[in-house]
């Protein structure tokens, strides 16, 4: 979905107690005779919750979709369990999807929901937790019977026990509703329970006067092979909508304007982290004017990436399924040394086992892209839950002196120009490249700004025999590793190319010549040029956002920028001065990184991790910075990090 905005960028603060329905305090629009209320909003948190295999990340992606077109922006959490059909009606099977959509900036998915639909018992106990006093509830009733009860530790009925009166349920027998609406199709019981996340998907759109064409042509689109199951599908999501039309249940509906004054001009479409960083892999391979090619093994939460290119064959990409890691990164780095951007997908367990290629790459000192979407560990650890913890194996996990470049995008859609960024480095200064994102990034969502082709940045390489290549000094041999004064990146001669014949392998090369050399000075000086190389590489400046003179600078990396965005911003709306910076390039610092952190008293650096960038940061600064961590899954909250700075503050 795209949609145009044509108003300038304004500043909200994402922070504000939960009230029936959204945030802030609502203004009522007055009813005609026989109409129901309607409330304005300025920002609402919806979670749908059930078994994985009720359909919640479809419904909740149909949800965002819909609101992505209405203009509103958002952000969303999607919260799966890692087996592919999780024990029905168990804690541990309980899919979710969170999306804050508002008419202004916001950063986060939002601490707590204001609406929580649960499909079933399970899907309420995991969730009442996070559900604010005065939330509406909407309970699938049809669920609620003993035996599910039971499954997860209810002796009896929240629905009918009190235990809910601090919330404002709605008990709905949504499975009941949705048979009952599907009789004319003929369809068997099982069949037709499969639709009643469409009904409760088609209740919410009411709820929120959500647009409702582009989820019946999607379904329609999605079941085209099996018409009478798309048309069952979406004659459930009209029933939900006729349902919130017409039960005196619900009283109230909700309007949530457009954020026309959040975003710059332009043309807008939701976006998720992977897909953003497929599509900046694709824009680069063609800023480059070079054949993309991935070699990967799919692992979660990088498969996506490996899903979206294999679709692309006319932008020039080719994608490689290898049948392990190790494989995927070695076909990655042979395209590498034929001339291609080469690119490897994976996730913290695959990064362990590529590290021997990573170090050869690095040797070789040809451009390799690695993409990890860090999850949590160690060893298979949580495979769909979120986690920075590989930071430190991305910087030093290889035998021997192998510096490798590292960028991390801040956001889903920031995934896109880290892509290009990271192709930048890979091909100027000939070096395999990190690009550090993470599972909340990946699966996360939010609108983003189409960018012109113009804007794109121009990536073209010369191949060593181009026009102005100069062999040798005053010889006609080839020398691969003469460097370029000013990037100290060696020429990138294409196999094939008369006159570039040349040796290449993992022992160590002689300078200039390329020849197999151990000598202990040269090795020397070889380990000692690549790490200068890496040392020298072009990054910008570290900013600073200090309106006030703060004392205290909190300093992040890669997913936390929108929890701790939005904590600062709670922060400074209740009077306190703190500075913020984000750091995008890891490997190496930005230069003036020294000089900010020196006019700080404190430095707290959010991490989800035990402070691996506080490491760093303590190592090469001699900086007290103070680590603040979070190692459970999920990513931070505004509320607690803000809580957390100012204790810091006041320490």
């Amino acid at each position: 979905m795209t949609s145009q905005v044509s108003s300038p960028a304004e500043q909200a603060d994402d922070a504000s107690e939960a009230l029936v329905g959204g945030q802030r305090a609502p203004q009522s629009v007055a009813a005609g005779s026989g109409e129901k209320e309607v409330r304005r909003l300025d920002r609402v948190i919806i979670r749908f919750a059930g078994d994985s295999g009720d359909g919640m990340q479809l419904t909740g992606g149909r949800f965002t979709s819909e609101t992505a077109s209405f203009g509103n922006d958002l952000s969303t959490l999607p919260n799966f369990p890692a087996e592919i059909r999780a024990p029905a009606g168990t804690l541990p099977g309980v899919s979710s999807f969170q999306l804050h959509f508002a008419d202004h900036d916001i950063l986060t998915p939002g601490d707590a929901p204001n609406v929580l639909v649960a499909m079933n018992p399970a899907a309420l106990k995991a969730n009442i937790a996070d559900v604010p006093r005065g939330a509406e509830i909407i309970v699938n009733t049809d669920e609620f019977t003993k035996r599910p009860m039971a499954k997860v530790g209810y002796e009896t009925n929240p629905l009918e026990d009190g235990s809910l009166e601090a919330y404002n349920v709605h008990p709905v027998p949504l499975t009941t509703l949705t048979i009952e609406a599907l009789k004319e199709f003929g369809l068997s019981r099982k069949e037709a329970e499969r639709s009643k996340n469409m009904f409760a998907l088609g209740l919410l759109s009411w709820m929120y006067h959500r647009p409702t064409e582009g989820t019946e042509a999607f379904l329609r689109a999605k079941f085209a092979k099996k018409p009478q199951i798309a048309e069952a599908n979406v004659a459930a999501y009209r029933a939900g909508w006729n349902f919130g039309e017409t039960t005196e249940d619900f009283a109230v509906s909700y309007e949530v304007a457009p954020a026309a004054q959040a975003f710059p001009t332009g043309t807008y479409r939701n976006i998720s982290g992977n897909l953003a960083l497929a599509y900046g892999l694709i824009a680069a391979g063609r800023q480059a004017d070079l054949p993309l090619y991935l070699g990967s093994y799919p692992i979660t939460p990088a498969s996506d990436i490996l899903h979206e290119l294999s679709r692309h064959k006319n932008f020039g990409v080719r994608t490689f399924q290898a049948e392990d890691e190790i494989a995927g990164i070695g076909a990655a780095l042979g395209a590498a040394f034929g001339g291609a951007l080469a690119v490897t997908t994976t996730s913290g367990p695959g990064v362990a086992l590529k590290s021997e290629t990573i170090g050869l790459a690095v040797s070789l000192e040809l451009p390799l892209l690695i993409v990890d979407i860090q999850r949590g560990g160690p060893s298979t650890g949580l495979p769909t839950k979120t986690e920075q913890a590989d930071l430190l194996q991305a910087m030093y996990g290889r035998n021997g002196e192998a510096p490798v470049p590292i960028v991390a995008p801040r956001t889903p859609a920031d995934c896109f120009d880290a892509a290009l960024d990271a192709a930048r480095i890979a091909l100027t200064y000939r070096t395999p490249v990190f690009l550090l994102s993470d599972g909340y990034l990946a699966n996360g969502s939010e609108p983003w700004r189409i960018p012109e082709l113009d804007q794109l940045p121009d990536l073209r390489v010369q191949f060593a025999g181009g026009p102005n290549h100069e062999l040798a000094d005053g010889t006609e041999v080839f020398w691969p590793y003469k460097r370029d004064p000013q990037t100290l990146a060696r020429p990138w001669a294409v196999p094939g190319t008369p006159g570039l014949e040349h040796r290449i392998g993992g022992i160590e090369k002689q300078d200039g010549t390329g020849n197999i050399s151990y000598d202990p000075a040269n090795h020397d000086f070889m380990v000692r040029t690549r790490q200068a190389k890496v040392d020298g590489i072009e990054v910008p400046d570290v900013e600073v956002d200090d309106p006030a003179g703060a004392g205290t600078l909190v300093l992040g990396w890669g997913s936390t920028y929108g929890p701790i965005t939005a904590a600062v911003r709670r922060l400074r709306a209740s009077g306190r001065t703190i500075a913020q910076a984000h750091l995008r390039h890891i490997n190496p610092f930005p230069r003036n990184l020294g000089e900010v952190l020196k006019r700080y008293d404190k430095v707290v650096v959010p991490e989800m991790n035990l402070g691996q960038l506080a490491t760093l940061i303590r190592a090469k600064y001699l900086v007290d910075a103070r680590s603040y961590n979070q190692v459970n899954g999920m990513p931070f909250k505004a509320e607690q990090l803000a809580t957390a700075l100012e204790e810091a503050i006041d320490a």
